[in-house]
């Protein structure tokens, strides 16, 4: 099973940079790839880190440091351009565990007909846990908590409505047929992998939940369960390209399939001595 490329586009936020870093190193295989996007911090210490880092011996980590600030999507688009592989776009905010990339890279691989795969977290709009849709403060120990719902049955994958843009897999199927995040209509982001996602829903293919990974987000939580910043230009560009949008998210919101899945691991950490409440 090949490995995805880890793209990690980086602005500024040291101090959530260094420790995503350190579980990177400590939870990825030295021979997967990890490419480093600088765009243009203005922090003086975020470009000796992550020089720092990439240069370590014995890895393959990256780095591209743009000297003008291009905002997150063309960013983004910088790296996956270069994919020859799956990617994981993975935020500076974000600390990863045990297992996470393996789970990844399986889920994306079971099924071709899947676009996109997100982990659990603590702050993942539609894909938090413990509570839906609601943000948390990370778990006292995550790799623990990642081990038991990795162990917590057979992964489902079950079926979202978008991915959810802290850590988003995308196999390289969809990119070459669905190509890359809108720059022209989305500007510097908000609203990108939804439409990303949209337009890999209708070329049949799904977006899901990697039900057996879990990642730690540090992230802003106002952005609300569409995952787009609250502001009406940024839900008007993407209902502007599909309408249904705002439709499919509510029922989903209203019915919260995932559910039966959150109880059961819920149920294996509370099992485990690690209820998350």
């Amino acid at each position: 099973m090949s490995q995805p490329l880890i793209i990690l586009p980086v602005y500024n936020a040291l101090e959530f940079l260094e420790p995503c870093l350190d579980s990177i190193t400590r939870h990825t295989s030295p021979d997967v790839m990890t490419l480093v996007i600088n765009d243009a911090s203005t922090d003086p210490g975020v470009e000796p880190l992550l020089r720092a880092w990439v240069e370590q011996p014995g890895t393959r980590h990256q780095l591209i440091t743009q000297r003008v600030n291009r905002g997150f999507v063309a960013t983004v688009n910088n790296g996956m351009r270069s994919a020859r592989s799956d990617v994981v776009l993975l935020n500076s905010d974000t600390v990863v565990t045990t297992g996470w990339l393996d789970s990844l890279a399986k889920c994306l691989g079971s099924d071709r007909s899947i676009a996109t795969a997100t982990p659990w977290s603590n702050n993942g709009e539609i894909v938090s846990i413990p509570d839906f849709c609601q943000p948390s403060d990370p778990p006292s120990n995550p790799d623990a908590t990642a081990s038991v719902i990795a162990s917590c049955g057979l992964p489902r994958y079950p079926e979202i409505p978008t991915a959810v843009g802290f850590c988003m897999a995308i196999s390289l199927q969809a990119i070459n047929r669905v190509g890359l995040f809108d720059e022209a209509t989305f500007g510097r982001g908000y609203g990108e992998e939804n439409d990303f996602c949209e337009r890999a829903i209708k070329m049949g293919m799904r977006n899901v939940l990697c039900d057996d990974a879990y990642v730690v987000h540090h992230g802003c939580a106002s952005f609300g369960p569409l995952g787009l910043k609250p502001d009406e230009n940024s839900m008007q560009r993407l209902l502007s390209k599909h309408p249904e949008y705002e439709h499919k998210v509510k029922v989903f919101l209203n019915t919260d399939p995932l559910a039966s899945r959150r109880h059961e691991i819920l149920e294996c950490l509370d099992r485990a001595g690690m209820g998350m409440r």
